[in-house]
């Protein structure tokens, strides 16, 4: 099983981006499970959203407390809420920023997570480009997809189209697009030995 938390605000669509994960999940064939974490959910309160993805039914339903996945969708978390719990050494780490770690006060992320599996995306400014709205979901879930192999960017814009339709689905996609370009950019200069094996529909996206 292949758990991801997703850790954001109210308002930025952090339920959405676990829907639209397990919908791209379900569409390659494996079982996948998406839940939110209830609490407040006024405008700009912390949210958090759970998704898991495997080849076998899943029974459980508690909450993800050692994510194989983390995907942060509003930086800002970091100093105020403990994103990084339960999240070992070799868990991937997806932050939606266009600042260097460094710049942030996070340059130990990278001697904590191995360097392959740890990349920002300036997944906001994908989607005002693309959608003129600060929604970084589809460009995370994008991200997520370059970052992990876990799902291919086919069955991610297909999800998007079923989410969203209409003209709104398609600059979700534009903008997730964008955001897989960057990050299999952000990658290319890394191990190649260490990237995850992409699908079929995955490497021809690329």
């Amino acid at each position: 099983m292949f758990q991801i938390r997703i850790h954001g605000r109210g308002g930025q669509g952090v339920v959405t981006a676990a829907e639209v994960l397990s919908m791209a999940a379900f569409d390659g064939g494996r079982h996948a499970q998406a839940f939110p974490s209830f609490g407040s959910e006024r405008m700009g309160a912390p949210v958090v959203a759970f998704c898991r993805i495997d080849e076998r039914p899943i029974r459980t339903r508690e909450p993800v407390m050692e994510p194989d996945a983390l995907i942060v969708q509003d930086i800002t978390l970091i100093h105020q809420v403990d994103l990084l719990a339960g999240l070992a050494p070799e868990a991937y780490v997806l932050l939606n920023t266009s600042k260097p770690l460094d710049a942030l006060g996070l340059g130990d992320l990278s001697r904590r997570f191995q360097s392959d599996r740890l990349c920002t995306c300036p997944a906001t400014e994908f989607a005002l480009d693309q959608t003129g709205r600060p929604m970084p979901n589809a460009a995370l879930v994008a991200g997520f997809a370059a970052l992990t192999g876990q799902i291919s960017l086919t069955a991610v814009e297909k999800a998007l189209r079923q989410r969203f339709a209409g003209p709104i689905g398609e600059r979700n996609v534009a903008a997730a697009n964008a955001a897989f370009r960057h990050v299999t950019r952000s990658l290319a200069p890394r191990d190649p030995a260490t990237r995850p094996v992409p699908t079929q529909a995955h490497a021809a996206a690329d």
